[in-house]
């Protein structure tokens, strides 16, 4: 398996594609598709534009969605969420398809959405998306993060670094080789062995930590998103921009 990272969707190359995607935004939106799926949504679907998200949510029963949108950190006006992993309670979203845009994440997942097996990871199922990989026998995977409008981030490379390292522990049973292509992809695994066993303040000094701390109290997502292997959900694309639990 050949692992290469990228920080933000601007840096994944033009031409062939990949056997698999792994989209990385883990404050918060990955970290919220997780929770979602994982207490009963029906699916996630993501939406770089706003417009296409509100027609689509139109067009489905008014019972049976909810509309999730963030920019700058903060709800957008009239949705019904935001992007916090703790506010996507099983009596809120399940059955319910959640119709998702934020100021990142959603991004990178269009950018890579005919990638044949496209996951979403965050340090919860760092370790359920690595095993999927090895699973399936991926010859080369592309991690890509979200960053911050078009910035690098410091969570996202961390969580980046825990993926390929759950990646190399899981392949030594099946006699996988787990190798690197980019420099990138090295640097995000040292970072990760800088800081995983207090990942959450690695999550709080980042830039986008700081942004969050500056719009009020977010403890509980803190938290929530830094729980290394607390969920074992599996965000799968089953058809462009639609992830389900599998």
């Amino acid at each position: 398996m050949l692992i290469s990272y990228y920080p933000t969707s601007e840096l994944v190359p033009e031409g062939a594609l990949p056997d698999a995607a792994v989209v990385i935004d883990v404050l918060r939106a990955t970290t919220t598709i997780a929770w979602s799926l994982h207490n009963g949504a029906e699916a996630v679907q993501a939406f770089a534009d706003l417009e296409a998200l509100q027609a689509a949510a139109d067009a489905w029963p008014a019972e049976r969605r909810l509309r999730a949108g963030e920019r700058g950190g903060a709800r957008l006006e009239g949705f019904e969420l935001g992007n916090s992993p703790i506010a996507v309670s099983p009596e809120l979203v399940g059955g319910k398809r959640i119709f998702m845009s934020t100021t990142n994440g959603t991004r990178s997942l269009d950018r890579v959405r005919q990638v044949p097996l496209l996951l979403t990871a965050c340090l919860p199922n760092r370790g359920a998306v690595a095993r999927r990989l090895v699973e399936r026998g991926c010859g080369r995977v592309w991690i890509v993060g979200s960053g911050w409008e078009g910035d690098y981030s410091l969570e996202d490379s961390l969580a980046a670094g825990a993926v390929a390292s759950a990646a190399m522990e899981l392949a030594v049973a099946p006699h996988v080789g787990v190798n690197f292509g980019n420099d990138e992809m090295l640097a995000a695994l040292a970072l990760w062995q800088q800081w995983r066993h207090d990942p959450e303040t690695c999550l709080r000094v980042a830039s986008h930590g700081q942004r969050l701390i500056g719009l009020g109290d977010h403890d509980a997502d803190f938290r929530c998103c830094a729980a290394i292997d607390s969920l074992q959900v599996v965000p799968t694309q089953v058809e462009p921009g639609v992830l389900q639990a599998r």
